[in-house]
């Protein structure tokens, strides 16, 4: 039998804490065989490398324009440098060759120092003295340039790392609860969110520091084929197979990447487990520490094997194609020695045209290995942009009615039917009922029944697949969604218990009033939190949860009462309790019931339990079955009628009586 915890290697269509599923091989584009093919994908590569680069810089330009100008600055500065640093270098060799002759009383004691611009005759020791100052002058030059190139980039860096989150989270918060339903969108969340993250200054310091390649090829190439077109030639044409080699090897990264993304999030998940508090009772009481720490492990080595691999072999071939480089360097060394020797060049020309061959050589493959490194961010960066490119879930038509003012809150649903995506189950079929304004009702039913899944449709979390749900005589699909929800007070089952202080904890539920503090205080009298809050030192500014400094850890129920106080926190014309009582004890219970008719006053409302000893109180009760509205009315009427909520009424009184059933319609 296959469980949630099933050996790693297995190939399962199953997927839990262990990651079967996602160990499969990952998919990859076939390898293209012939010539052409290849040269087809890399021209293809290469346009929709410098296709994605413009959106880049718009992403990286809005995070700091100063910034961006700066790092362009130094980056395309530094192409003249190398030209620079060769010209000194063979001057003073000349010029230290002089002067040794001029030592040896061969030569009279004077030297000219013709540079482009200039020529300067000076004494032979006068003329390395200056070619030493120009020589500490491009040094110093070079140095301020890397300088201002690293401050520029650590910064624009960090600026578009807080740029990516923004934009991430901005878009996480306008699309729909569908999108976070979806184990996928977990996926594209994580790679837009981490693999992207540094990939766009990457992306635009390379696209610069081709501009800055380009300037040192231009400069060199002209010195080589004063000495040799054919040498030129060999030097621009040896790092393309590397080239090839790294970019194909690049795609492959990416491809790894893409299919470990669920991987590595259960990873994170696993890790969360042993190092959070919200986990921490149930592993030590289980034991269960050794264990997930066991899968991580298990996972981490799954992963780490593959990208062993891939890295290996990228680096091997690599490193065989780079010989030829090499190679083809050392022959060019070798003939300007010989020049050198037969007369034909100086010794300061063999150091230039070297320093030139090695130049253009590293300048081409600067250029090669730079759109290879381009075209691997931009894959990465393609995930951030499908992500921003998401519209959300629910339509928005374009003639919005606005809400009516008074709002009186009549809620009626029309033959509402909705099933959960991917989910072949019905989870609400042809429900029909009507909530008058005012009117508190109850929804009760076993678990799975559809009770939670109304409530998401009443809020507009979903849209229902038939039928339609009418808010004071329109659909609310015709209303704006944001509009819609700022008249609802809503606490669900798995309310949130936010790291914040009491006061923001309970605030949150109206941010208009987060900072008004006596509405912050009356909704935690109404939800029943204000004795717990008073009761702690600092009161409404005490921190709630263990993850932050001074930090109060609460109950279950104690939780829950700071989330009912929020979702009072709220004015709103209609109320939404799920399960508000489930972690109460039986006391805080009845006090709350007792409160909820005088606090649903002028309120349409709407909660869920499992308690029937407590939605007696409600004007009318709805018992969903299997996703289909079973049976309605109030307390008394559903007793009388003896249907399922009678017998299920009476199984939770006898549980507390102990007094045997009576004869009711069997479930």
């Amino acid at each position: 039998m296959m469980h949630w915890f099933t050996e790693v290697q297995a190939k399962s269509p199953k997927s839990g804490l262990s990651g079967a599923a996602d160990l499969e091989e990952p998919v990859e584009e076939p390898e293209p065989k012939d010539l052409r093919s290849r040269f087809r994908r890399l021209r293809q590569s290469v346009a929709g490398t410098l296709a994605g680069l413009p959106r880049v810089l718009r992403l990286v330009w809005q995070a700091s324009p100063a910034l961006t100008i700066g790092l362009g600055l130094a980056t395309v500065l530094s192409g003249v440098v190398p030209v620079l640093t060769a010209l000194t270098a063979k001057y003073l060799i000349n010029a230290v060759l002089h002067a040794i002759l001029v030592h040896a009383q061969k030569l009279p004691d004077t030297g000219t120092l013709a540079l482009p611009f200039f020529t300067w005759t000076s004494s032979a020791i006068g003329v390395i003295v200056a070619l030493a100052v120009i020589q500490f002058a491009i040094y110093a030059f070079t140095s301020l340039l890397g300088t201002v190139r690293n401050i520029t980039q650590q910064l624009l860096q960090e600026r578009v790392t807080m740029q990516i989150s923004l934009l991430v989270m901005q878009k996480a918060a306008e699309l729909d609860l569908p999108f976070f339903e979806e184990s996928v969108s977990y996926d594209l969340l994580r790679r837009a969110q981490t693999e992207a993250a540094n990939r766009p200054v990457g992306m635009i310091s390379t696209a610069f520091g081709l501009g800055q390649t380009t300037i040192t090829f231009a400069t060199m190439i002209a010195v080589l084929l004063a000495l040799s077109p054919f040498l030129a030639l060999v030097a621009l044409v040896s790092p393309i197979p590397s080239f090839i080699a790294d970019t194909r090897y690049g795609w492959r990264g990416y491809n790894i990447a893409r299919w470990s993304s669920p991987m590595r999030r259960r990873m994170t998940y696993l890790t969360t487990l042993v190092t959070t508090d919200s986990f921490a009772k149930e592993v030590k009481i289980f034991g269960l520490g050794g264990y997930f720490i066991e899968r991580f492990r298990l996972l981490s080595q799954v992963w780490y094997d593959r990208q062993r691999r891939n890295v290996v072999a990228r680096y091997l071939v690599g490193f065989a194609w780079g010989t030829i480089t090499t190679l083809v360097g050392s022959l060019t060394y070798l003939y300007v020695a010989l020049q050198a020797v037969m007369g034909k060049l100086s010794i300061g020309d063999l150091t230039l045209y070297t320093a030139a061959a090695s130049s253009v050589q590293g300048s081409i493959q600067g250029l090669l290995s730079g759109f290879s490194g381009m075209y691997e961010h931009n894959l990465y960066l393609s995930n951030l942009y499908e992500l921003l490119q998401m519209k959300p879930s629910l339509p928005v038509p374009a003639d919005l009615i606005p809400l009516p003012n008074p709002l009186r809150g009549e809620v009626r649903f029309e033959h509402v039917s909705f099933s959960y995506p991917g989910s072949g189950a019905v989870a609400l079929q042809d429900v029909s009922f009507t909530i008058a304004p005012g009117e508190t009702i109850a929804v009760v039913g076993r678990n799975g029944a559809g009770k939670t899944t109304l409530i998401k449709l009443l809020c507009r979390l979903y849209d229902p697949q038939a039928g339609r749900i009418l808010l004071d005589g329109n659909d609310i699909r015709d209303y704006d969604p944001d509009e819609l929800r700022s008249v609802i007070a809503a606490m669900f089952q798995d309310y949130v218990a936010y790291q914040a202080t009491a006061a923001e904890n309970i605030g949150l539920g109206e941010l208009a009033d987060l900072e008004n503090q006596a509405k912050v205080q009356q909704a935690a009298r109404k939800g029943g939190a204000a004795p717990l809050i008073e009761e702690m030192a600092l009161g409404y500014d005490t921190p709630l949860g263990k993850w932050f400094d001074r930090g109060v850890n609460l109950s279950g129920g104690e939780w829950q009462k700071i989330a009912l106080s929020r979702a009072f926190m709220r004015d709103a014309r209609i109320l939404v309790l799920d399960e508000p009582t489930s972690a109460l004890d039986a006391q805080a219970e009845f006090d709350l019931f007792e409160r909820l008719r005088a606090l649903s006053k002028g309120r349409t409302a709407v909660y869920i339990s499992h308690r029937f000893s407590t939605v007696r109180q409600a004007d009318r009760i709805l018992f969903i079955e299997e996703g289909k509205l079973i049976e309605e009315g109030t307390h008394q009427e559903l007793m009388r009628l003896g249907g399922r909520y009678a017998r299920l009424f009476s199984m939770q009184a006898a549980a507390y009586t102990g007094e045997p059933l009576p004869e009711l319609e069997p479930i």
